[in-house]
């Protein structure tokens, strides 16, 4: 389900309690195509009115993920997720965890050192929330470790389905167990790159999708962009709603769900390990004119 127009006026049309996961990346007010920058005083007001509807709609058990990066003017950095912080506290939310995101390509700053880094806060409504574990499970380093002392002495002192993941992951299949998430962002030779100047990774969503809601459960993200959580929604048997104010990516996420559904989604699979050059690479080699 997808609507296209002014967020706060489709969200008000969602029940309360609705939505089990709500995942999504605001507008940084960077000034990109599908925004006008205003001071951050009344952007963070702004936001404001939209996170207050946002609990609206989210199940007592359901979890909200705020995807942000930085807001720069002028050469001074404001952390946004920071600063927003205190607008979900106010409504009650509880932070659960401050997820990194790293990845290895972006700006290049010539007064500061490069940012390479977006952050997911991950906040629940009530104490009793979804989350499963199972379902993001790791395998142990060292599967047969046993226990030394006291009653289990001798017997295996791990999980038979794998470790429990600390709270920063690097995201890939066989070390899920960082805190910081090292995902490849969308950017020009990404399988998944559309026009969307600002599009994260299917796979970023989809960890947040396995642990944080059911089958059939409702996800919904208000400014969805091109759609890549409601993919991230529906390739694990989740019902998805977004909204997006653009009619361009509005139509690009229709094009991008049917390519899903036919099978032909461009895509970069979940946990797939981030690409290292071997050395042999002309691409890695020095310059000949760097060389004395």
């Amino acid at each position: 389900m997808m609507a296209s127009g002014d967020i706060c006026e489709v969200v008000r049309q969602v029940p309360d309690e609705a939505m089990t996961l709500i995942f999504t990346s605001p507008p940084y007010n960077l000034g990109k195509a599908y925004e006008t920058p205003v001071a951050i005083e009344d952007y963070l007001q702004s936001q404001s009115a939209v996170i207050a509807e946002l609990y609206r709609v989210l199940r007592p058990e359901g979890s909200l993920c705020w995807q942000v990066g930085n807001f720069v003017q002028r050469g001074e950095v404001y952390p946004l997720d920071i600063l927003f912080y205190p607008l979900f506290k106010r409504l009650g939310l509880k932070l659960r965890n401050r997820i990194i995101w790293k990845f290895g390509h972006g700006l290049h700053a010539t007064k500061r050192f490069s940012g390479r880094y977006e952050t997911i806060l991950w906040f629940t409504k009530s104490d009793e929330y979804i989350f499963n574990l199972d379902a993001v499970r790791i395998p142990a380093k060292y599967p047969g470790k046993r226990h030394f002392k006291g009653p289990n002495k001798g017997k295996p002192s791990g999980n038979p389905l794998g470790k429990n993941p600390s709270d920063v992951w690097e995201v890939v299949v066989q070390d899920w167990q960082e805190l910081v998430w090292d995902i490849p962002n969308v950017k020009s030779n990404h399988p998944e790159k559309t026009l969307h100047p600002c599009q994260f990774p299917i796979e970023l969503v989809e960890r947040c999708v396995l642990a944080l809601s059911h089958e059939g459960d409702w996800v919904f993200d208000p400014y969805m962009g091109v759609g890549s959580s409601l993919l991230a929604a529906l390739m694990h048997n989740r019902r998805a709603m977004g909204c997006e104010k653009e009619p361009a990516y509005v139509n690009i996420a229709r094009q991008r769900i049917q390519a899903y559904e036919n099978g032909t989604l461009p895509y970069r699979p979940l946990g797939r390990p981030v690409y290292s050059p071997t050395g042999q690479e002309k691409i890695v080699q020095i310059p000949e004119e760097w060389q004395q």
